[in-house]
């Protein structure tokens, strides 16, 4: 029996499962899962669990069940791509025929002294609700500062201040507006709340250096309580110490096919592999849709074709909190409740078809 691997139950992964189960598989072909928690998390939202406005199990999918599907529990210690074989924690190893590389990201911390060892993070399930425990644990009157104001930062910032109206909350934002590679619109819209809501969003920020409740922007030392870290991301070690052409950012260089140039049957995506398009479950999804369409031409013994069709993004979707949000959706920007309306059920609709 063939053994097709995919490492990280993320939505990439998840999404290659739902393509191939129950009846895409080739008689002689398994499927071996593995990751770290029995369950797909739902990592577009760990910034609720972190704020405590939804709880740990609001973040689960259930894998799915199938008699050609193993799922193994374990933290991955290393790729051998020339024994074709995954290393896991204990000893175990995993043999594959192809592999599909699904560990996402961890934060990136750009070099800043202090950073790694003195602030909080909502890149796994588990750091999620450390951040929680220390965050929504703070005495009334603390000041939480939330570097980074992309996307995560933004919608944790938002929801932290509906879960603690008592706090104070400082939003670090590099740029001179928020969002500003997208519409002005959207950008005014979100600072507005931040302005009614209490949020003070410091624009043109260079954090320098992390202290224990102390941060710097550029030379001026800003007194803090908790500090919550949003600001990039990279590959995890595992990925980034593989042996394969990478780019600037670490991420393995995939072909059109999403198998690196020099194995073919050792396939990336997600947050792990290099791409023009920043990295989002929105990408993943795409690119896995592209990996099952290799597989199944494979397979068949079918060539592939000479040119892959691009993936094109269909948008992006925020929340502000459990009552507002925006969309940018075709060169369209819809913002207020309307928006809040259209993530939550597109986040239904979601767990409705993977669980």
């Amino acid at each position: 029996m063939r053994n097709l691997v995919l490492l990280g139950g993320g939505y990439g992964n998840m999404r290659i499962l739902l393509r191939l189960l129950p009846n895409n598989l080739p008689e002689d072909m398994q499927i071996t899962l593995v990751d770290r928690t029995p369950f797909h998390s739902l990592k577009t939202e760990f910034y609720a669990l972190a704020a405590g406005t939804s709880t740990d199990k609001d973040m689960r999918v259930n894998f799915p069940q199938h008699e050609r599907l193993k799922v193994v529990y374990g933290e991955i210690e290393g790729i051998d791509c020339e024994g074709k074989f995954v290393n896991l924690e204990g000893g175990e190893q995993i043999a594959y025929d192809e592999l599909v590389i699904g560990l996402g990201c961890e934060d990136k911390y750009h070099g800043v002294p202090g950073a790694e060892e003195h602030t909080y993070s909502i890149q796994t399930i588990g750091k999620s609700r450390i951040t929680f425990n220390a965050v929504c644990g703070l005495p009334s009157g603390s000041t939480v500062a939330i570097v980074g104001a992309g996307l995560s930062g933004i919608e944790m910032a938002s929801e932290l201040r509906e879960s603690r109206s008592d706090l104070n909350i400082k939003l670090f934002d590099r740029g001179e507006r928020i969002l500003k590679d997208f519409p002005e619109k959207l950008s005014k819209y979100v600072k507005q709340w931040f302005d009614k809501h209490d949020v003070d969003v410091i624009a043109g920020s260079n954090i320098t250096k992390v202290e224990p409740n102390k941060i710097y922007n550029h030379d001026e030392v800003i007194d803090v309580d908790a500090v919550v870290w949003t600001a990039g991301v990279q590959p995890v070690k595992i990925v980034r110490d593989m042996d394969v052409e990478k780019d600037k950012f670490g991420r393995p260089i995939v072909t059109q096919y999403f198998y690196t140039p020099a194995d073919e049957n050792v396939f990336v995506v997600g947050d792990c592999a290099s791409s023009d398009l920043a990295p989002s479950a929105q990408l993943a999804e795409e690119q896995a849709e592209q990996i099952v369409k290799v597989l199944k031409m494979r397979w068949k013994g079918e060539a592939l074709p000479e040119k892959m069709p691009d993936i094109k993004l269909k948008g992006f979707m925020g929340a502000l909190g459990k009552k507002q949000g925006f969309v940018y959706l075709a060169d369209t920007t819809v913002t207020g409740r309307i928006a809040r309306l259209m993530k939550s059920g597109l986040l239904w609709m979601y767990k409705r078809q993977n669980d």
